[in-house]
């Protein structure tokens, strides 16, 4: 028998909610004000580097401060640049100069939101930290468990797969029962200030989206050229730095060659840039590292999972089994093209996340 915490939670309790200045958290705030909470709005101001045109940025402080006062709710902004900078820009730029492809919203989650966020939560007083991820938290018997989103098309699980049991304990998410068609017309029904806002995809502190270019601003030496190699070991070109690069990657290498060739691997100890036919590319093997589980404690393995290896990429059958290290290998059912070291490898059985970890390398 499992249960929703919010609908276990006693109503008096104070609750922080994480607020961006966009839908998701203002719709979020409001579904608890109106559970009766005792609700607190709090955003973090993140490092973000100055928009290299000169021209000002928006604030989203501004909205979030409009939607708070909207809802009449005490509102907070809490200066985490330095930090931030440290636990993400500074993460991003480390393992892009290794030649991975990081996901920044994964060192956010564990070291800013659910870390940094979750302690000034508490400094308030408050029981709960809510956020406006699509996602789930259900208790079954003893053990908190972390579930998909109902909306499978906004479901964000997969960048929370590394919350414990103690995390679980105090997060409250609003939306994971509700789609983003509702939470749209929830706002646009509750007159929300930010009722209209369009979505923000791209990575929050870099002015552009253009992670090349910031790259090349704020990472000395990281285009360092090298060669472009196919498996024979060929050069058959030159790159201009493998953190511009990423597996599976056709265009942008800049190849006169009789058959389109793609990025198979990243070659770091010999800045080489390994490339070759859409036959080659694919594994169905990878190691990977930084593992953790939901419940706190690694299943019995080897185990029968699905997994996703990005965030919007395919879910596939797949063991995992245990390797050196406190490392798992996962065992794909089929061979994936983008195994990409420095994304997230996720485990699921059916609704419930059991854990993840970073992709290493495929094997």
């Amino acid at each position: 028998m499992s249960d929703s915490l919010i609908e276990s939670g006693r109503s008096e309790e104070r609750v922080v909610v994480a607020m961006s200045g966009g839908v998701d958290s203002s719709v979020a705030a409001m579904l608890l004000v109106e559970q009766g909470y005792d609700v607190v709005g709090v955003m973090l101001q993140m490092w973000r580097e100055p928009s290299p045109s000169g021209g000002a940025r928006p604030e989203p402080a501004e909205d979030a401060r409009q939607v708070a006062a909207f809802l009449g709710i005490p509102f907070h902004l809490v200066d985490c640049r330095e930090r931030f900078r440290e636990c993400v820009v500074e993460y991003f730029v480390r393992q892009y100069a290794c030649a991975r492809t990081p996901n920044p919203c994964l060192a956010c989650n564990r070291h800013i939101k659910f870390g940094f966020l979750l302690d000034v939560a508490q400094s308030l007083g408050a029981r709960y930290l809510a956020t406006g991820h699509y996602a789930r938290v259900r208790r079954v018997e003893s053990l908190l468990q972390l579930w998909r989103g109902r909306d499978r098309r906004k479901d964000q699980s997969y960048v929370l797969y590394m919350l414990g049991q103690e995390q679980l304990a105090c997060v409250l998410f609003p939306l994971g029962d509700h789609t983003k068609t509702e939470v749209r017309a929830i706002a646009a029904a509750k007159r929300l200030p930010v009722a209209d806002k369009g979505e923000s995809q791209e990575v929050c502190f870099i002015s552009d989206n253009d992670y090349r270019r910031f790259l090349r601003a704020w990472a000395a030496g990281i285009a360092h050229p090298g060669p472009i190699l196919l498996t024979s070991g060929e050069q058959i070109g030159e790159h201009q730095g493998l953190a511009f690069y990423t597996i599976g990657q056709r265009k942008g290498m800049g190849i006169a060659w009789p058959e389109p060739l793609y990025v198979l691997a990243m070659d770091a100890a010999r800045n080489a840039l390994i490339v070759g036919p859409a036959a080659q590319l694919g594994r169905d093997r990878l190691l990977v590292q930084e593992v953790s589980f939901v419940s706190g404690v690694a299943p019995p393995l080897p185990q029968s999972v699905t997994t996703k290896i990005r965030y919007a990429g395919a879910e596939v059958a797949a063991t995992v089994h245990p390797a050196a290290d406190g490392k798992v290998e996962v065992r794909l059912a089929r061979p994936l093209r983008d195994i990409t070291p420095g994304q997230a490898a996720v485990f699921y059985r059916g609704e419930v996340v059991l854990g993840g970890g970073i992709i290493e390398t495929a094997l």
